[in-house]
């Protein structure tokens, strides 16, 4: 298999999977699982950038999603 990516790029992975201690390649398996998991797995595993966020926002207990999320598309489609 054959892989085209900019220098640029591949320099920065480098870079990362040596401050990390992980192989490049590893690194690049592990995204293509996640990729190529399917929705029901994917649904299970919450991404790095999720995981991340987790716990950074405190809702009121009285917090509608739903209800928020449908005026914020109104506003913004209106």
């Amino acid at each position: 298999m054959t892989l085209t990516i900019e220098k640029e790029i591949i320099q920065k992975a480098k870079e990362y999977a040596r401050e990390n201690n992980r192989s490049l390649s590893k690194i690049i398996e592990n995204y293509l699982k996640s990729l190529t998991k399917d929705d029901l797995e994917r649904s299970k595993s919450d991404s790095p950038i999720v995981k991340s966020l987790r716990g950074s926002f405190k809702a009121p207990e009285d917090f509608d999603y739903k209800t928020e999320l449908r005026k914020a598309l109104e506003e913004k489609h209106l």
